[in-house]
C-alpha cells in the first residue's frame, strides 16, 4: 500500500505541537501547526508549501520566523491558514522586521495568509518580497463548507474547536488511493517512471477511459487499459490532527466527525483522567478522553502528543492511558 503522505510529529510529545506531512512522490510537504521547527532540516522546511495553524498561542506559531527566513529566496509561494484574525497577526509579525534590502530585483517570494472561521476561508492577503512585503488584500478561494483547502489529489477539512478561543483541527483526505501492480505493468511491456504520476492524477480527476497517456517508448495508452489492468484504486488516506480542545460534548461531536475512520489520528493527551479538573480548567483533553474519541471515531492508528510537563518524571503514563482507553471496551462516562 502506498500512502500519499507520510506524517510524523515534529517534536517529542512534551514539546511544541506540530505535524509534518511529507508527500511521498513529490518534493513537497505540509505542516499542521508551526511551533518549534528546529528538529526539521532546512531542506525539509523548504519543501513546505502550506501551513495550517490551529491557533496562535506561542507554542503553535513560534516557528514562523525560521520558516519565513528560509523561504525568502525561493520562488515558490508559501500559504498559511489560521483562525479568524490570523491575517492581521501575520501582517504584524512581518512588519516587525526591516525590509529595506528588498526591491524589484529580489526573488519574488510570495507569502499568502488566510483566515478560516470553521466553515470557510473569509479573508486573504498576499505579501510580496519585491514590494517589501506590503500587504495586498485578495479574495480568498471559495471551497465547500468545512474545506480549508482543496487540490486534485486531496483536501484539507477543518473545524473550529472551543479552547476559550477558536482552535482549528484538521484532516487531510486523499481523494483516491491509486497503486500500481508492477507485475502487470511488466506484462504490458511498460516501464515505471514519472509518467505513472500523471496516470494516477488522471484517475483521481475522474478522466474518461479514452483519455490517452504518454508512455516511455514514445507511444501512448488509453487510461482505461491501464486503470483496469495495472492500477488498484481504493479509498484515499485520511490523517487527522486535533489539539487544544476543551473536554465538552460540542467539541467531541466535531472531533468524531472530522476523524471518522481516519487511518491516523494525532490527538492531544494533556492530562491524566485523574487530573480531569486541570483539563477542565485549562480547556484541554485528558489522555483517556483522547483514546475514547479515537476508538469511537473508528480510527486505525492513534498517536498522542501535547503532554503536560507535570508528567515528565513518568513520561509513559499519558500514552499508556490513551492506549488503554483506545483498546478498552470500558464505556466509562466522561462528564461534559
Amino acid at each position: 500500500m502506498s500512502w500519499l503522505v507520510q506524517p510524523r510529529l515534529v517534536n517529542d510529545p512534551f514539546s511544541d505541537p506540530g505535524l509534518y506531512l511529507d508527500f511521498r512522490y513529490g518534493r513537497r510537504a505540509i505542516l499542521f501547526d508551526l511551533g518549534d521547527v528546529s528538529p526539521l532540516s532546512s531542506r525539509e522546511l523548504l519543501r513546505v508549501s502550506h501551513v495550517f495553524v490551529s491557533h496562535t498561542h506561542v507554542d503553535h506559531i513560534a516557528g514562523f520566523d525560521r520558516l519565513l527566513r528560509l523561504c525568502l529566496h525561493r520562488p515558490s509561494p508559501l500559504t498559511l491558514i489560521g483562525p479568524p484574525g490570523f491575517v492581521e497577526q501575520v501582517e504584524h509579525r512581518i512588519r516587525s522586521f526591516t525590509w529595506n534590502l528588498l526591491d524589484e530585483n529580489s526573488v519574488d517570494f510570495r507569502l499568502c495568509a488566510m483566515d478560516y472561521d470553521g466553515s470557510r476561508l473569509t479573508r486573504a492577503a498576499e505579501f510580496h518580497a519585491r514590494e517589501a512585503f506590503r500587504r495586498r488584500d485578495i479574495a480568498p478561494p471559495v471551497f465547500s463548507d468545512g474545506i480549508a483547502w482543496t487540490e486534485d489529489e486531496f483536501r484539507i477539512e477543518a473545524v473550529a474547536l472551543d479552547h476559550g478561543i477558536p482552535s482549528l483541527a484538521f484532516a487531510l483526505r486523499e481523494v483516491l488511493q491509486v497503486n500500481v501492480w508492477r507485475g502487470v505493468l511488466a506484462e504490458m511491456n511498460l516501464t515505471p517512471g514519472p509518467w505513472l504520476n500523471e496516470a494516477k492524477r488522471a484517475v483521481r480527476l475522474g478522466l474518461p477511459d479514452d483519455h490517452t497517456l504518454g508512455v516511455p517508448d514514445g507511444g501512448s495508452i488509453p487510461l482505461g487499459d491501464l486503470k483496469h489492468r495495472a492500477l488498484r484504486v481504493a479509498p484515499g488516506q485520511v490523517v487527522a490532527y486535533v489539539t487544544d480542545a476543551a473536554p465538552h460534548a460540542e467539541n467531541r461531536a466535531k472531533i468524531l466527525r472530522l476523524a471518522d475512520k481516519a487511518d491516523q489520528l494525532f490527538i492531544e493527551a494533556v492530562f491524566l483522567e485523574c487530573d480531569r479538573p486541570l483539563a477542565l480548567a485549562s480547556l484541554h483533553l485528558t489522555a483517556w478522553e483522547a483514546g475514547a474519541l479515537a476508538r469511537e471515531a473508528g480510527v486505525r492508528h492513534v498517536t498522542p502528543f501535547h503532554h503536560s510537563a507535570r508528567y515528565l518524571s513518568e513520561p509513559d503514563v499519558l500514552r499508556d492511558e490513551l492506549y488503554e482507553s483506545f483498546g478498552s471496551a470500558d464505556r466509562r462516562a466522561i462528564s461534559a
